[in-house]
């Protein structure tokens, strides 16, 4: 089977995952890596880091796709400007789901996105571009996540909850169904959020900021 070559930019530990949801998946065959200066000639997994983020449009020459593989927790700028960077370089960007994850046939994932192992995408979900659905999420239906979000391992997000641009949803975190998080937002590891938040905010547990 011929597959098509992508190029995953970052080579840290979030693009180790990435790895095995690509390989595992079987759509995408990874040609190379793109990461930092002192990366670049090592191996991850055996996939050589090639070049950094300067060298993406002789890449994009040879190679179609691009999945952004760099983490985001505390800020999603890296991955953004990754992105944009991608898009200007000439690179198609690839959706990735996991074999073990489930996307309802009535939701849609956008390109960019990584859906991990495990992870559930219900019926009437809409997920944006750009963003990470990290292991055993559960996104319940016509939710809302809009680009470049990061939903951490483990998190519940109930039916028509909509997640602004940007945000972080932390590890084990559960959001009240129908609530509205702002974009930029970062909600804490563990925690129950039963109120919207505003644009900004930081939910950690009894604070907001």
């Amino acid at each position: 089977m011929n597959r098509d070559k992508l190029i995953l930019i970052g080579a840290g530990g979030h693009s180790r995952s990435c790895v095995d949801a690509i390989e595992q998946e079987g759509k995408y065959a990874i040609a190379g890596i793109v990461g930092l200066n002192q990366e670049v000639g090592t191996k991850l997994f055996g996939y050589e880091v090639l070049a950094t983020d300067s060298g993406m449009g002789e890449l994009a020459k040879q190679f179609p796709f691009a999945l952004v593989a760099a983490g985001q927790i505390s800020s999603p700028e890296v991955r953004i400007r990754l992105y944009i960077q991608a898009k200007d370089a000439g690179f198609k960007l690839a959706t990735v789901i996991a074999p073990t994850a489930f996307v309802s046939i009535h939701a849609k994932v956008s390109a960019g996105t990584i859906v991990m192992q495990g992870a559930i995408i219900n019926a009437g979900s809409i997920i944006g571009s750009n963003c990470i659905i990290n292991s055993r999420a559960l996104i319940e239906h016509d939710s809302l996540i809009s680009d470049h979000c990061h939903i951490s391992t483990g998190v519940i997000l109930n039916g028509n909850t909509t997640i602004g641009a940007g945000s972080f949803i932390g590890s084990g975190a559960i959001i009240k169904e129908g609530v509205t998080i702002g974009s930029g937002s970062l909600v804490g590891m563990g925690l129950s959020l039963r109120h919207n938040l505003s644009e900004n905010s930081k939910y950690l547990g009894g604070t907001l900021s």
